[in-house]
Parts: C-alpha cells; structure tokens; sequence
C-alpha cells in the first residue's frame, strides 16, 4: 500500500515538472530600456561635499547666542528622499523628559567651525562637563590662551543653529510619531 503512494507521489511530482519545464518564458510588456549600471568612477567623486545624515543625528544645536537647545534626533524626509525637517530633542536627561519638536529644514542652519565660547563659565554646563558642556575639539578660551581649532570634517558639520530659546521651543507643540 506504501509503495502505491510513494509511486502516486513521485509520478505527481514529475508531471508537475515537466510542466513547469514545458512553459516559455514571456516577453515583457514594456519594451523600455533597463538604465544603465553606475561606472565606479561615478559613484566615488560624485558625492564629495555631501554630508551623512546618520552623522547628523546626534549633531548639538545652539541659537544665536551659543546657548545649547538640544539635539537632533530624527530628520523627516518626503517620499523622493528631500530632508524636509528636523527633529529637535530639548531638555530632558538621557532622553527622559525630553520634549520633540519638528522644525522646517530651511530653519535650521548647519555651521562647520565649533562654537567659540567667550569664558569658561558661559559654555553650558560649566567647563567642558556634563550633557551640555563644550565638546573635546572645541574652542573655549580662558583668558589669553586659545585653543587650536580642529580640522572640519568634511562628512557632517560641526553643530546646527536654531532661532529660538529653549523655553520657546518647549512651549511649541510636541511631535509625535503618527502611527498610521
């Protein structure tokens, strides 16, 4: 009884094949040309003075006046890819409590040189401590001596400018993933 299936099965399964075998492929509908592969000469140099976006999650903002706002958390795009705005984390300690808001991308300007502090005091945070103190490379000068100012990468900016205070940009209304 075994053997009649096993033989059932395997027969099932050649004519199956054979079939599958048997069919032409089609032609496509489109008669449309495929584009053409990148050369690797166009891939290497064509994106020189283009700046990482997964380098510019985390980037510091300050306002006008080097007061540190926040961070960048997230950048929205449209469906073509178009970064259309930002989105800004203020306050909060170690992303509790922190308050999202979603700023146009034209509003925000990205400056490649670090912030200069005019005393140790006025850097946020005290001197080069804590979440808002002044970055390892930045220039916080003391009195006479200034610091060197590093070489820019040239992969993201230094830090983003917002005109705003923190206060404002907390009393905007929170962004929220949609979930639809």
């Amino acid at each position: 009884m075994l053997a009649k299936y096993t033989i059932a099965g395997l027969a099932g399964s050649v004519l199956l094949a054979s079939v599958a075998f048997a069919q032409s492929p089609t032609a496509p509908a489109e008669t449309s040309k495929a584009p053409e592969p990148a050369t690797a000469s166009d891939m290497s140099s064509s994106f020189k003075g283009t700046w990482r976006a997964s380098k510019m999650v985390g980037l510091n903002v300050y306002n006008d006046k080097n007061e540190s706002l926040g961070s960048i958390n997230d950048m929205l795009t449209d469906k073509s890819g178009s970064i259309k705005a930002v989105v800004i984390g203020v306050g909060g300690f170690l992303g509790v409590g922190e308050h999202l808001v979603a700023v146009p991308i034209d509003k925000v300007k990205f400056v490649n040189e670090p912030v200069a502090y005019t005393s140790s005091s006025a850097a946020p945070g005290g001197a080069g401590g804590g979440a808002g103190g002044a970055r390892p490379g930045s220039t916080t000068t003391t009195g006479a001596a200034t610091a060197p100012a590093p070489k820019a990468n040239p992969w993201y900016p230094d830090h983003a400018v917002f005109s705003a205070t923190k206060d404002q940009l907390k009393s905007m209304s929170e962004f929220k993933y949609s979930t639809e």
